[in-house]
């Protein structure tokens, strides 16, 4: 069975405000996907969080935003397609030097909140992404949502010449053609540390899961994501690593 990897979104801090545990969970995860200063972070946050991620050999992926500090980039902003070009090689040439600069590189790009929803619905918005990638460096993967049907993607993707990583999320709920419930939702994401690790261990394991209605959703993903905002996040974290271990 293929290994699937484990992500986190971390980096968030800003200033004196603090996002999450980066230094217990950074050993933990295969990926860290960093804020790049739109929603999140700052120099000094993206400079140790690279250097955490380095320590434990942990993968960097950029995690590019709308400009959107207030909403923590989870507000739809109505950006034309040059300039979401333009704000993705921004953020992922800020976090790249910082990573060059202790002698590694961004591995891949992630883009979040609002962002990454709007590429599943706009084709233009998702080329300009995947513009952005493949002008930064070749062979440089977007990692997107892992769909009940990616074909659009693969074929966007491949006209680009940009490799593509699948994600699933093991502590938001789904709807029926994979795309992640409206955070509006009470129900979009789960808190309960057991449901979540069910979740988890169905898509690691290939099999089906139950989408927000209850049915059966299957999805086929190369890295699961436990969201570093999730006041419980450390420990899913904990049991999540000890589990799939186990595979």
């Amino acid at each position: 069975m293929k290994t699937i990897l484990l992500n986190c979104d971390m980096g968030e801090s800003f200033g004196v405000w603090r996002m999450g545990d980066d230094a217990h969970a950074m050993p933990l995860v295969d990926q860290a996907n960093l804020a790049c200063g739109f929603h999140a972070s700052d120099p000094l946050t993206m400079q140790h969080t690279v250097a955490l991620a380095l320590q434990h050999g942990v993968s960097i992926g950029a995690h590019p935003a709308y400009p959107d500090l207030q909403g923590f980039g989870r507000r739809h902003m109505a950006c034309s397609p040059e300039e979401v070009t333009a704000l993705v090689l921004y953020q992922l040439g800020a976090l790249d030097a910082f990573c060059r600069a202790v002698g590694t590189q961004v591995a891949y790009v992630k883009p979040h909140g609002a962002l990454y929803n709007d590429l599943v619905r706009d084709d233009a918005l998702f080329s300009a992404v995947l513009e952005a990638c493949a002008s930064y460096r070749k062979g440089l993967p977007l990692m997107v949502l892992a769909l009940a049907d990616n074909s659009r993607e693969r074929r966007l993707a491949d006209a680009a010449d940009v490799p593509l990583m699948f994600e699933a999320f093991a502590d938001r709920a789904y709807l029926a053609d994979g795309q992640l419930a409206p955070r509006r939702l009470s129900s979009a994401v789960h808190h309960d540390p057991q449901r979540i690790l069910q979740q988890a261990l169905a898509i690691a394991q290939g099999e089906s899961f139950a989408d927000i209605d209850g049915k059966p959703l299957q999805l086929r993903a190369d890295s699961l994501c436990v969201h570093g905002d999730n006041a419980d996040s450390l420990a899913v974290l904990r049991r999540l690593r000890a589990a799939l271990d186990t595979l």
